[in-house]
């Protein structure tokens, strides 16, 4: 038998993992598709290298970073990272191009409130956990109602500053949809006032955004915060 038909490889996906296996079903290569493998590559940094400068702050705050608990602790952390931080690998743009045009001259206000997000403070890397609520009115064009939490999600998955997240919501939907006007409010607790410095637990800042007919007509813009309050 010729070493290629000893070893035909069959290919099997099982969770997370990819497993390839010999005639004889005894294992020859698994590899670990999680994205924590040492020598792989994000933005130029390996996670060998990422892994260590976890370490380095675990010793810093006086951990031991060798410890049963805290061994595998760099590694979850980057595979955590990968999901909080999701949004830097992802098109706003992309959400919103598949729209829909038979809407009937519909050109009324179309609103989803309550949209829950987590993101983090690019000052002190603290959760900001929050809820959106967005407005538009349509200019012959919608968009699917969970695009808008799509959106929402990309934003939030980076390091943000509130008032900058509100803006970038509202001028994408402005931007690409060609919305007669946009409404964007956020309201969220941000951690590095509730868990540090003042300590002011509870404390909800509420930030709004404004586009098109929502900037000059003064009923619309009362409508929209009246339907999201």
């Amino acid at each position: 038998m010729s070493i290629t038909s000893l070893y035909t490889i069959i290919w099997t996906f099982n969770s997370n993992n990819l497993k390839v296996y010999g005639e004889n079903q005894v294992n020859i290569v698994e590899k670990n598709l999680s994205g924590t493998a040492e020598k792989e590559f994000r933005n130029g940094v390996s996670n060998n290298d990422a892994k260590r400068a976890l370490e380095l702050l675990l010793r810093w705050i006086g951990e031991n970073p060798e410890r049963e608990g805290l061994r595998e602790t760099p590694k979850r952390i980057l595979k955590a990272y990968k999901e909080w931080f999701a949004g830097y690998t992802q098109n706003p743009v992309e959400i919103l191009n598949k729209t829909f045009e038979e809407v009937d001259g519909y050109k009324e206000m179309i609103s989803l409130k309550d949209v829950s997000f987590h993101s983090f403070c690019e000052h002190h890397f603290a959760p900001i956990v929050g809820k959106v609520h967005i407005g538009y009115i349509p200019n012959n064009k919608v968009v699917g109602l969970s695009k808008l939490a799509r959106l929402v999600e990309v934003f939030a998955r980076r390091l943000q500053v509130q008032e900058k997240m509100t803006a970038e919501i509202g001028n994408c939907l402005q931007t690409h949809l060609d919305c007669l006007g946009v409404g964007v409010v956020i309201e969220a607790e941000h951690h590095c006032m509730s868990s540090r410095g003042v300590k002011k637990h509870g404390s909800i800042m509420k930030t709004m955004h404004f586009t098109g007919v929502f900037l000059n007509d003064s009923e619309k813009k009362n409508e929209f915060i009246r339907l999201t309050s």
